[in-house]
């Protein structure tokens, strides 16, 4: 015979030539040779030490088991006392009903989204990870959720948790920041055949992301033609001189002419300008030329009224000086003045009656 003693955590399960028998819990038995003892630490998961399907047709050892069955596409998480202990796969399980408080959560990993009753914290847990697929989208993105070549959503920034199963999933993500788009070396004929090249860019940011992606190949290429094909039609309409004139209305002008299409590709403009307008170098020497020219009129026309004013003034002054005599005295008296400033000394040689003629002169008046 022998001698088994179960502790308070066990159970024991008897086998009589490898036929489940009955169950033991705490004490101490003896057995015949040809009977053998199992057992279990009620705290750990029950492993079988035959066919559990066979064990649990024992009605009373089924009811000290948590039993759980995990079909295919399936998984069960298991709970101890509130905590991931293990993840189920296909197959069935038990566990013995002790202080340790199990809990269950079924899930269908068939169907792609994860239910809410699976927390999020667990989503970085080790023993989730192998059975999760996880995409980032940044905080200045939108991204278009594709399952299995299906357009199932818009997601905006985040993390996003799938369950692994045979279901594609692909992200297209687009930039929802304001973009610049730059427009340079267009080569465009105005109407009177003036050869310009022009330097443009444009500030966009798209706004519905279903149009940009689903309804249009390429958004930002077609932007990019559509504001080339509006230069090149805005500018052909003039004439060198025409355009000049016009230059400040040119980038507004080719801005409402785009707009409409910019919707149609989901896209809003937000800006755009005429960085240069390059004219050919014949035409540069002309313009300078013409500059020149125009500014030479400029100087011989300010020059002219000068002149004219200053004879104005002289005449005015000769007018004056010929009704007022003594107007004429101090006009004399103040080119002697300045005479007398160029001469450093003078010799009279002379009679007295030439001092009595001097004194005559500047005693007048």
């Amino acid at each position: 015979m022998q001698r088994v003693t179960v502790n308070a955590w066990q159970i024991g399960l008897v086998f009589k030539n490898e036929e489940y028998v009955r169950m033991i819990t705490t004490g101490t038995y003896w057995f015949w040779k040809g009977e053998q003892v199992y057992k279990y630490d009620i705290t750990q998961p029950f492993a079988a030490p035959t066919d559990l399907r066979l064990l649990l047709e024992n009605e009373e050892l089924k009811s000290v088991l948590d039993v759980v069955e995990v079909g295919d596409g399936q998984l069960v998480l298991r709970f101890e006392n509130g905590l991931l202990k293990q993840v189920l796969t296909t197959g069935i399980y038990a566990f013995w009903k002790s202080i340790l408080k199990n809990r269950f959560v079924r899930v269908n990993i068939g169907e792609t989204d994860i239910p809410e009753e699976v927390d999020r914290n667990l989503f970085q847990h080790p023993l989730l990870v192998p059975y999760l697929r996880s995409l980032s989208v940044e905080p200045y993105e939108k991204a278009a959720l594709f399952m299995d070549g299906r357009l199932v959503k818009i997601l905006t920034g985040g993390t996003y948790y799938w369950w692994k199963n045979s279901s594609s999933i692909a992200l297209v993500r687009i930039d929802t920041r304001v973009q610049q788009l730059e427009i340079n070396g267009q080569e465009i004929l105005t109407r009177d055949k003036a050869a310009l090249r022009l330097n443009a860019w444009v500030q966009y940011a798209v706004e519905n992301i279903e149009r940009a992606v689903l309804a249009n190949k390429a958004y930002d290429q077609q932007l990019y033609v559509a504001l080339q094909l509006a230069l090149r039609e805005y500018v052909g309409g003039f004439t060198l001189d025409e355009l000049l004139e016009k230059k400040e209305e040119l980038a507004a002008a080719v801005k409402e002419r785009v707009e409409t299409i910019a919707a149609g590709l989901g896209v809003s403009l937000m800006s755009f300008g005429v960085r240069d307008i390059i004219l050919p170098g014949e035409v540069r020497a002309i313009m300078n030329q013409v500059l020149v020219a125009e500014k030479k009129a400029q100087a011989n026309s300010i020059l002219r009224r000068e002149e004219t004013a200053q004879t104005r003034s002289l005449l005015n002054t000769a007018r004056l000086m010929e009704d007022n005599a003594i107007l004429w005295k101090m006009k004399e008296m103040e080119y002697v003045e300045r005479i007398a400033e160029k001469i450093s000394s003078i010799s009279i040689q002379g009679n007295g009656a030439l001092l009595d003629q001097l004194k005559g002169i500047f005693s007048k008046g």
